[in-house]
């Protein structure tokens, strides 16, 4: 009986170690900032642009996506001229900001396998449903294919002005929330 008790702690502990281990996304490196030539970083939506010799950590990966995925909202233009730089990784087409659109962090962006599926975001005591078009590259940055600008964290939920406006968050508290999505 002993014996048991052993193995099915084992494994119980293996179990939860493997779960634990599953939840966890760890830095997978990092780069080193490059001044980005003159005017060549948008810094429409309070954009930050690359400082020179600055470390940036980069991930390949992403909290594990839930019913209820925590993350952080920020603003993004998805129009050509608009601080998203080129056009979007799944369509290679500009959306207006009028269309609830949204890029996700590299972990979540799937490799493109989230493209033109629809998200629902909650936030604001709101929710929306948003497409996904773009990944919120967190592996890479700082140069001209990124608008000069530092790579993602791994819980970004990149969206377009329409998804602010439907989630009733006034717009001088617009670039930075606390939400939750699903698929």
């Amino acid at each position: 009986m002993k014996r048991f008790h052993f193995i099915l702690f084992f494994i119980l502990l293996a179990a939860t170690s493997i779960q634990i281990n599953a939840q966890t996304c760890k830095p997978s490196g990092g780069i080193r900032g490059r001044k980005p030539p003159p005017g060549q970083c948008n810094k429409q939506n309070d954009s930050e642009c690359c400082v020179q010799g600055k470390f940036y950590t980069t991930y390949t990966c992403s909290p594990a996506v839930t019913s209820a995925t925590k993350a952080k909202l920020t603003i993004n233009s998805f129009q050509k001229g608009g601080d998203g730089g080129g056009p979007s990784e799944c369509d290679n087409q500009y959306h207006s900001d009028d269309t609830p659109v949204v890029a996700l962090s590299t972990g979540w962006y799937k490799g493109g396998d989230r493209c033109h599926k629809f998200i629902t975001i909650n936030g604001n005591g709101r929710s929306v449903k948003a497409k996904v078009v773009d990944e919120c590259d967190s592996t890479m940055g700082c140069d001209a294919d990124h608008d000069y600008q530092p790579p993602c964290p791994n819980n970004i939920v990149d969206a377009s002005k329409a998804v602010w406006k439907a989630l009733g968050v006034s717009q001088d508290n617009w670039g930075d929330l606390d939400i939750t999505w699903s698929e």
